[in-house]
């Protein structure tokens, strides 16, 4: 399917320069895009690549010379991750999920299905389980006894929703992601090596013969506007839900322990791990590998770099780095001096070398 440069500029409310007629097909990088496409070059640094390609439009930065370019039309950016935002939703193509309710799809009887919802092949949808209008469901997945899934959702193959949990309208759920897994929370019938030393800093004779399985009773509640990776897993709470507020994204195989409070409008990114009871508050950045030890608290609007390990909790409006997670002028300073440490090894050596001793 193809589209006039000035039916993108209404779709996306981005600025048209030149002829707004020309049609195309989709977006391309400048160096392999040709006169059907549109070319994305939202950096001065591809101004080259855009020159020597066959492209007859571009998305372009806010003040590029595009007929210089050779463009015979143009969308300006002026803000290139925002522009690329809603450049790919025009052009991304319908969910792979097949209008109405599959043959092989299991339904219980006392499910409720709104108006217009899809459910795709192998899918299983618990008794007393509720699906909002307009949800599409794709091939294997399932949603639990008496969940909720609200209006607007797209699961995309495999998604697990266990029983009880209840998701909010505008979900999205990417492959194989997991939400109401139970929480891992063992205990041993006697005194063992982990509370020994969680008592005294070491090990004494103490050791563990079993485990007691702590039970998760409840279940996970998901706000508004969400979205789940591929893979990632969100256990359900003990006694009281885990939650995640409106707006927060998480990346592909993450995983959130049983009780986590999470805010809203966070990011979470691919293998952060957040330990049990953990509190996350609003806008908070967590970057790829980020750990977050249990019980701790998180303030709003932190950055947590990648790799960052939190071990205790944080103050709002900073950013952290390192292991542990320490503000970031600290752990510049500390990686400074290490990487000086050799130097002044060396020089110190010298120094008593000199001096005979």
């Amino acid at each position: 399917m193809t589209y006039t440069l000035a039916e993108i500029a209404d779709a996306t409310g981005l600025s048209l320069a030149g002829d707004g007629s020309i049609a195309v097909g989709a977006p391309a990088e400048p160096k392999a895009a040709g006169p059907g496409d549109l070319a994305l070059a939202m950096d001065t640094r591809l101004a080259g690549e855009l020159s020597e390609s066959a492209a007859r439009a571009a998305v372009v930065w806010a003040d590029a010379d595009w007929q210089a370019l050779g463009l015979q039309g143009a969308l300006i950016a002026p803000r290139p991750r925002v522009a690329l935002a809603h450049v790919t939703a025009h052009f991304q193509a319908a969910p792979d999920v097949d209008d109405g309710i599959h043959p092989s799809a299991i339904i219980a009887a006392s499910a409720e299905l709104g108006d217009d919802v899809s459910v795709g092949p192998f899918s299983v949808i618990g008794e007393g389980a509720r699906v909002g209008a307009g949800s599409r469901i794709a091939s294997n997945c399932t949603i639990g006894r008496d969940a909720v899934l609200g209006e607007r959702a797209l699961l995309h193959a495999g998604v697990r929703i266990g029983a009880r949990c209840i998701v909010g309208n505008d979900f999205i759920g990417q492959a194989n992601a997991v939400i109401g897994a139970d929480g891992f929370s063992f205990e041993p019938p006697e005194r063992g090596s982990v509370e020994a030393a969680r008592e005294t800093g070491r090990i004494d004779g103490a050791r563990a013969s079993g485990f007691l399985r702590i039970h998760s009773l409840a279940a996970v509640e998901i706000a508004d506007d969400v979205e789940i990776g591929a893979a990632t897993t969100i256990d359900r709470g003990t006694i009281a839900p885990t939650r995640i507020g409106s707006g927060t994204k998480i990346d592909n195989q993450v995983q959130i322990g049983h009780n986590v409070q999470v805010g809203q409008t966070c990011l979470l990114c691919a293998q952060t791990g957040i330990a049990g009871s953990a509190v996350i508050g609003d806008r908070v950045v967590m970057g790829g590998k980020a750990g977050v030890a249990d019980h701790v608290t998180i303030g709003s609007d932190v950055i947590c770099g990648a790799g960052t390990l939190v071990a205790g909790s944080l103050r709002p409006n900073q950013v952290y780095l390192g292991i542990p997670a320490q503000p970031r002028t600290d752990a510049a300073k500390q990686i400074v001096a290490l990487k000086r440490l050799p130097k002044a090894l060396e020089h110190l050596a010298e120094v008593r070398k000199k001096l005979g001793l």
